[in-house]
């Protein structure tokens, strides 16, 4: 099974993914920003772009390594990726069911404030806010209203610590 958790910057994907994988048994986290990553290390580099996701080869390669790890040691993966475009989830998704991979779709939702507060306070990534992870604040309002929270199991992360928001996911995947 995959346990994807979907939501803007800010939201608190990285820092609930791992503590999603302590609760739930036989589970391992996969960053599929790796394979983002690893496109982007291509050279000459790939055509240019602001989001390595609208290279059309980054969905399939995501799909295809979820499918191999399961394939390799069973279990559950956690996957703590933003998906914004609803045309990508979809191509993702159907991938994943026509290997016949179960997915839980979660989105971490938490209102714009608190999304803005998270990424201009956030120390890891500093100094300075990330004009990226702002730049997403709006699309990420856009899908919400849309695609995204009719698709997903929606945990808002507002008022809840990342600790509450694992045990709400692992509740809801283990039983």
């Amino acid at each position: 099974m995959i346990v994807w958790l979907n939501g803007t910057h800010g939201a608190g994907k990285s820092t609930t993914a791992p503590l999603v994988q302590e609760l739930v048994p036989n589970s391992r986290v996969f960053d599929a920003e790796k394979v983002g990553e690893t496109l982007m290390d291509i050279s000459p580099g790939l055509p240019a772009t602001d989001n390595f996701q609208h290279w059309p080869p980054w969905r399939p390669l995501v799909v295809e390594t979820a499918r191999r790890v399961l394939e390799y040691t069973g279990g559950t993966l956690v996957v703590p990726m933003t998906v914004l475009v609803e045309q990508y989830w979809r191509e993702i998704s159907a991938g994943l069911a026509e290997h016949s991979i179960p997915v839980r779709h979660f989105v971490l939702h938490a209102d714009q404030d608190t999304l803005r507060a998270r990424i201009e306070n956030d120390r890891v990534l500093g100094p300075g806010p990330s004009p990226f992870r702002l730049r997403h604040l709006e699309p990420y309002a856009e899908a919400a209203a849309g695609w995204l929270h009719a698709e997903a199991e929606v945990v808002d992360t507002t008022q809840l610590t990342p600790l509450h928001a694992a045990r709400r996911i692992a509740y809801a995947v283990t039983n």
